[in-house]
């Protein structure tokens, strides 16, 4: 799974980075806010990212405040990193649009563990996401098949959700609330009606 690193610190950044690599992630380093929202926002963006919260340009709140403003299917999971430890600045940094916070120093076990709880709900957003357009795909194959309506090809009645064979107007009627007025086509009336007339019919 992608991963983004953001941190101006280039010591932290190399640390993340060789600690992430290390647990199986393909990882993208930069060194500023502006550079994360341009990696965020591109086609392809990493699902994780660990984000510093001072940064020069962009700093980690402001760059979740953009992130969770930009309509996108499975926003990525961020987790903000600081060492701001105060529960004012905790809820400051969730209320920006963080997932999850970090508090440098950190415990190198706790950050693994968090960092595999955001992997776990981005894995799941992606699973139901696919399951929803599965659903959408069937559904749409559902209405194309209800708009199907078996016809005889001699008697042309039609079969009905019950297995009843109708005439057309009856069906029709019967579901659509459609009523007939009959009459007679030009090609029924030169195939049907004409010969009767010359035999002396009705």
């Amino acid at each position: 799974m992608k991963i983004l690193v953001a941190d101006d610190d280039p010591v932290s950044r190399l640390m993340l980075r060789s600690l992430l690599t290390g647990w199986g992630y393909e990882v993208t380093a930069v060194a500023d806010g502006a550079e994360a929202w341009g990696v965020l926002r591109c086609e392809g963006a990493p699902s994780l990212a660990v984000v510093d919260w001072m940064m020069p340009g962009l700093d980690g709140p402001e760059v979740c405040r953009r992130l969770r403003e930009r309509p996108h299917p499975t926003p990525a999971y961020v987790l903000l990193v600081t060492s701001r430890g105060a529960k004012a600045d905790i809820v400051a940094g969730l209320r920006s649009g963080a997932n999850d916070y970090v508090v440098k120093p950190f415990d190198l076990e706790e950050l693994q563990a968090r960092v595999q709880v955001g992997r776990t709900v981005v894995e799941l957003q992606q699973a139901l996401g696919a399951r929803v357009r599965e659903l959408e795909e069937a559904l749409t194959q559902v209405r194309q098949l209800q708009g199907l309506l078996p016809i005889c090809c001699y008697c042309k009645k039609v079969r009905d959700d019950r297995d009843y064979w109708q005439k057309v107007e009856d069906y029709l009627g019967e579901h659509a609330g459609v009523q007939f007025s009959h009459g007679i086509c030009p090609q029924c009336w030169e195939r049907e009606v004409r010969p009767q007339l010359g035999q002396g019919g009705p």
